[in-house]
């Protein structure tokens, strides 16, 4: 059974850092697609960064040229740095992955059970 497991959120002043981590576990036979997403209170989850496994990257539009999404494909897990932090960065976390799990015929989305981060103003 494939798990994402997060880690790497909490309680930071605006302007400071943090750094998320992602590993997906289990029988894993590909991956084709890791990234956050996040939902803040009374919002809808909403894509912050995905790296596929060819490389390509997407960022939402708030947070390019302060977020960096970067995977170690060879453990299966992708990084968020996340600089420059804003109160409206405030959020749950979410670690994302399409994942081909062995003895399956088609791959599928995986979900983080969630990381909180506060940025205070």
């Amino acid at each position: 059974q494939v798990q994402l497991v997060e880690s790497g959120g909490g309680l930071v002043q605006a302007g400071g850092s943090l750094r998320l981590s992602c590993a997906a576990s289990g029988s894993i036979k590909s991956n084709n697609a890791m990234g956050w997403y996040r939902q803040a209170p009374g919002k809808q989850r909403e894509l912050v960064a995905i790296r596929t496994n060819g490389g390509t990257t997407n960022y939402q539009d708030s947070v390019k040229g302060r977020f960096t999404i970067s995977r170690d494909n060879a453990k299966n897990t992708v990084y968020l740095q996340m600089n420059s932090l804003k109160p409206e960065d405030t959020a749950v976390y979410y670690c994302y992955a399409n994942l081909l799990f062995g003895g399956e015929t088609r791959s599928r989305d995986y979900w983080g059970q969630g990381t909180q981060v506060t940025v205070s103003s």
